[in-house]
């Protein structure tokens, strides 16, 4: 933490070093995620650099009461979501798609790792992850995907922690939902 805290002394003090490191660490995954919550290459380059601009604007107001890398998905979640509203201001981007019950049931352990891993599942996880709510998507990435802890992904999307949790288990059904029919075809074959 001592080595986040001097960073941060350093982004306030307008070190260029400092801030060729903080973007170095968290561009990619910045972009990740907003690629996935946007599905537009361009718009999320657009988030990553307003989430750096923001970055050197508002250093000095960083509190410190998150990480770095929590402050800096919240920027970021925050701008994704501002972009989608401008899209489609009438649509409501926190449906939790209600309660999802499956219909569906496939043993996911009986399914050979080369099936799952193979191109055209990976595939099918994108288009099941695209299909999620934006606010389902963004805890989906953050806890399952960036491998964020529940505190985590609470701070940086603005939500409690048993919203995480709740949110995280709607996604995890609707996604096995998704994919359940695709799965049962490949174990029956």
């Amino acid at each position: 933490m001592s080595d986040e805290k001097a960073l941060i002394a350093a982004l306030q003090r307008g070190e260029q070093s400092a801030l060729a490191t903080v973007f170095e660490l968290h561009a990619d995954k910045i972009y990740r995620l907003a690629v996935r919550l946007l599905n537009d290459e361009q718009q999320a380059d657009g988030v990553v650099q307003d989430t750096f601009l923001a970055l050197i604007e508002h250093i000095d107001d960083f509190e410190g009461r998150a990480s770095l890398a929590t402050w800096l998905y919240r920027i970021a979640y925050n701008e994704c979501m501002m972009r989608l509203r401008k899209a489609k201001p009438q649509a409501d981007l926190y449906d939790d798609d209600d309660d999802v019950m499956p219909t569906c049931f496939v043993d996911w352990e009986s399914i050979p790792e080369l099936i799952v891993t193979s191109n055209e599942a990976v595939a099918q996880m994108e288009a099941a992850i695209a299909k999620l709510s934006p606010g389902l998507r963004a805890v989906f990435l953050l806890r399952d995907v960036e491998e964020l802890s529940i505190r985590e992904t609470a701070e940086s999307l603005g939500i409690s922690e048993s919203a995480v949790k709740v949110r995280l288990h709607r996604a995890r059904l609707a996604l096995r939902e998704q994919l359940a029919h695709y799965f049962e075809e490949r174990v029956l074959e």
